[in-house]
């Protein structure tokens, strides 16, 4: 008996949570009771969930990096050198850009510091021919010179014979080696002149 009343409490209980679950409304024709197939949060705005930015503290717009007008130049000692450029030059492109990467790479192995690696502008240059007969030139070939800066310091006075030696022994045909001391207008090469922008700024001053 008790199994019995179990089953139907039981059963009662699940018919009350369907009736309570379900919405009924009349039907406008038959009048009988159907259940409701709207859903009412679609109607609810959702444009505005997951953003979270306007509750953030306004960011300050980045600075803008100004043009360096210098570089510090390490000053030579009694045992070692300041900052010394390593030019490599050529025409041919893919052996100056290997030749300069085997530069860098050997002066790493040697632990010898390399402040910075960089290119100078590109400088193209025409070779003009005059006719025998005539005064017309014409344009007979075009040379663009490549050029790769490796700018080293603290290179001790010991080591530096030995780095010559190994560079020149390597050194592949058509690339030219210069080693000099580094100066201020060394700096300036690397940033392209604008001569245009230069004569409105004497004419302004």
């Amino acid at each position: 008996m008790l199994a019995f009343r179990n089953e139907a409490l039981i059963k009662q209980a699940a018919v009350l949570c369907r009736l309570m679950g379900q919405r009924q409304l009349p039907s406008s024709n038959s009048g009988a009771l159907t259940q409701s197939s709207t859903r009412h949060y679609r109607s609810k705005p959702t444009h505005g969930i997951g953003r979270y930015k306007h509750l953030l503290p306004p960011e300050a717009p980045p600075k803008k990096k100004e043009k360096p007008t210098s570089k510090e130049i390490k000053a030579s000692s009694d045992s070692a050198y300041g900052t010394v450029n390593l030019e490599v030059s050529g025409y041919d492109m893919t052996l100056v850009e290997h030749y300069s990467q085997y530069v860098h790479n050997l002066c790493n192995r040697l632990s010898i510091k390399v402040e910075e690696s960089y290119a100078k502008p590109t400088i193209t240059k025409e070779v003009l021919l005059l006719h025998e007969q005539g005064t017309k030139m014409f344009v007979d070939a075009v040379l663009t010179t490549h050029e790769r800066v490796i700018q080293v310091s603290g290179l001790s006075a010991t080591l530096a014979p030995i780095l010559m030696e190994v560079l020149m022994m390597n050194q592949p045909e058509a690339v030219q080696l210069v080693v000099k001391e580094h100066t201020e207008s060394d700096f300036q090469v690397r940033f392209k002149g604008r001569p245009d922008l230069e004569n409105l700024m004497a004419q302004v001053s």
